[in-house]
């Protein structure tokens, strides 16, 4: 042992009891508690942030493939392409689509419907995994095909046949375009024009004079006025209005679905019961000219999923990419595509390969990360907002360890002034301030690591229970990680180090004449 390092630890004793002195302990107390502080933090908000992302990607998928449009057909196309990209290892389409459920006299809106591939899907998401009642069976029927396509688009290639004046096009006039056909043509389908009348630009300006022969002749008004009473009860007979949910047998039947564990606790629900799944928007049929009701659709519950996650659970159900296809007016068309890649932290040099392998501005990428932006954002800001005002503690402890020094200087000039007399070197007094800074801040990060440790593992143990609808999980999560326990560890041997430069250089500087004379 040399010199320095002797000196150090004996004037860390203690004059009395011989083992250490009360600033001493004082000063390891106050780093072991800053540095248990900050350790038992960042494994809270790293916890946080992994068991998010645990939660996200276990019913989302890695990345996902969008398009500028709302028609996205070619999908099996783009998948192809996909399956060349390194780094993938599945690929699905999928389907989604706000609804509302209903079951009984409960109704759940803002619900997200997600169709998928049964064979497809397990090969992207962990849904399966996070199954807890029931299973996948029975999600696609038997001889399930994409539904038929009831909306056309401009975009749609018509026939185009050789026009001419003498024959004209089917349902159209002569030289009209094969859009322009298309309209006309579904404009007399709808009744809106009449096949035998005349082209619309005939007889302009000029007006009907003759009436119609069996036209109403004097008041029109019903006996008794236009008064009438409505039924109490609005009652269809069944073969007006048959219900597929009236018997166990027709159940069976429908198709499949899978919802969360919070839903289902939300409408009442089993499994076996039977659901209405209604779409609130309304679409515009072309090829018939009219207005369409809102899609309602029944299913079957045959599996209840337990993400962790509330909004998950309460928010998302899943079903066959044909069921949710038929909702829409697009036919085989799809909302995207999911991948699932071997690293996720390669996700986002992932989604530049594929954008450059699609590239050309049609479809556009995201990975996990930039999905959830804001949520990832947030939960880092606040790991280092938080990390940073707990390092204060360390820092607060470090001026213990500058006043403990102090303290030991000034009541040890006298003895440093003999041993400069004697020969030491301002080195050698510079070396043993340092080495009882270092001992203190070694010793004050271990007590603190191991107080950080036996706190998260209590935490673990204890498993502190959240409000899932505030914090969205059930339960405080803590990911203990060695590489930042060992970052916490530096920084606070490093924070104890730089506070003992100043009372060290100021006992290496220390002249004996000067120690001698203030002792007198």
């Amino acid at each position: 042992m040399g010199f320095p390092l002797e000196l150090a630890l004996r004037y860390m004793r203690s004059k009395k009891s011989g083992f250490v002195s009360v600033g001493t302990v004082f000063a390891i107390i106050g780093v072991a508690l800053g540095v248990a502080a900050l350790a038992t933090v960042i494994s809270v908000t790293g916890g946080f942030r992994a068991e998010f992302r645990e939660k996200v990607l276990g019913v989302n998928a890695h990345v996902l493939v969008l398009k500028y449009s709302s028609d996205f057909r070619e999908y099996r196309e783009v998948m192809e392409k996909m399956r060349e990209v390194p780094g993938v290892k599945g690929i699905a389409p999928f389907v989604i689509d706000p609804m509302m459920v209903t079951h009984g006299g409960k109704t759940a809106t803002g619900v997200l419907l997600k169709g998928v591939d049964p064979k497809l899907m397990p090969q992207v998401l962990d849904l399966p995994r996070h199954i807890v009642e029931g299973d996948l069976e029975g999600l696609r029927q038997a001889n399930a095909k994409p539904p038929e396509r009831r909306r056309r688009s401009i975009l749609d290639e018509f026939p185009d046949e050789p026009l001419s004046p003498k024959k004209p096009a089917p349902g159209g006039s002569p030289g009209k375009a094969p859009l322009f056909k298309e309209i006309e043509k579904g404009a007399f389908e709808a009744g809106v024009l009449d096949a035998g009348a005349p082209p619309p630009d005939a007889g302009a300006g000029e007006l009907p004079t003759d009436l119609v022969e069996d036209g109403p002749v004097g008041s029109i008004v019903p006996d008794g006025g236009y008064t009438s009473e409505l039924p109490e009860d609005d009652f269809l007979p069944p073969d007006v209005d048959p219900d597929p949910c009236a018997s166990a047998d027709a159940v069976k039947k429908l198709p499949g679905i899978i919802i969360g564990k919070t839903l289902k606790d939300n409408l009442e629900l089993k499994l076996g019961d039977c659901v209405q799944v209604t779409s609130p928007t309304i679409g515009f049929v072309y090829a018939k000219g009219a207005i369409r009701a809102p899609v309602a659709k029944q299913f079957r519950v045959i599996a209840v999923f337990d993400a962790g996650f509330d909004q998950y659970d309460s928010k998302l159900v899943y079903t066959d990419l044909f069921e949710a296809q038929a909702f829409g007016d697009s036919g085989d068309s799809v909302t995207g595509i999911e991948m699932k890649v071997s690293d996720i932290d390669q996700a986002r040099a992932i989604t530049k390969i594929v954008d450059e392998k699609l590239g050309d501005g049609v479809y556009h990428t995201m990975d996990w990360e930039e999905l959830n932006h804001g949520l990832f954002t947030a939960l880092r800001i606040q790991q280092i907002l938080m990390s940073l005002v707990l390092a204060l503690i360390i820092v607060v402890a470090a001026f213990t360890v500058i006043a403990t020094l102090i303290m030991v200087v000034l009541d040890k000039k006298k003895e440093i002034a003999v041993l400069k007399a004697m020969g030491a070197t301002n080195s050698a007094l510079l070396r043993t301030f340092l080495y009882q800074g270092a001992i203190i801040g070694v010793v004050g990060t271990a007590v603190g690591l191991l107080l950080g440790i036996l706190f998260c593992r209590g935490l673990l143990v204890y498993s502190f229970p959240l409000d899932p609808k505030v914090y969205f999980i059930s339960k405080l999560p803590v990911q203990v990680n060695p590489d930042e326990f060992v970052m916490v560890g530096v920084f606070a041997v490093l924070v104890c180090l730089i506070a003992t430069v100043w009372p060290a250089r100021y006992a290496s500087k220390l002249r004996p004449a000067e120690a001698f004379r203030e002792q007198q």
